[in-house]
């Protein structure tokens, strides 16, 4: 199902999917991300029937600590 590509064109061929604790109100700025599989496929929380981005878990591990470090601060 993972493609090669980084992506998926449809996610709800995957399973697994969660919303980061962090996520709430009424904003619509949420990701999902799918457990359980050797790689992080993430999605837009609005579009479940959408894409996923696919991320290694070295990438996904550097993206989440980035951000908890403040690095995508605007």
């Amino acid at each position: 199902m993972v493609s090669s590509r980084r992506s998926v064109a449809d996610s709800t061929a995957l399973t697994g999917w969660f919303k980061s604790s962090y996520s709430g109100g009424g904003q619509g700025e949420c990701l999902e991300v799918a457990d359980g599989h050797a790689t992080v496929p993430v999605r837009d929380s609005k579009a479940p029937v959408g894409p996923a981005v696919i991320f290694s878990l070295a990438g996904w591990s550097s993206f989440v600590a980035a951000v908890k470090d403040g690095g995508f601060a605007a």
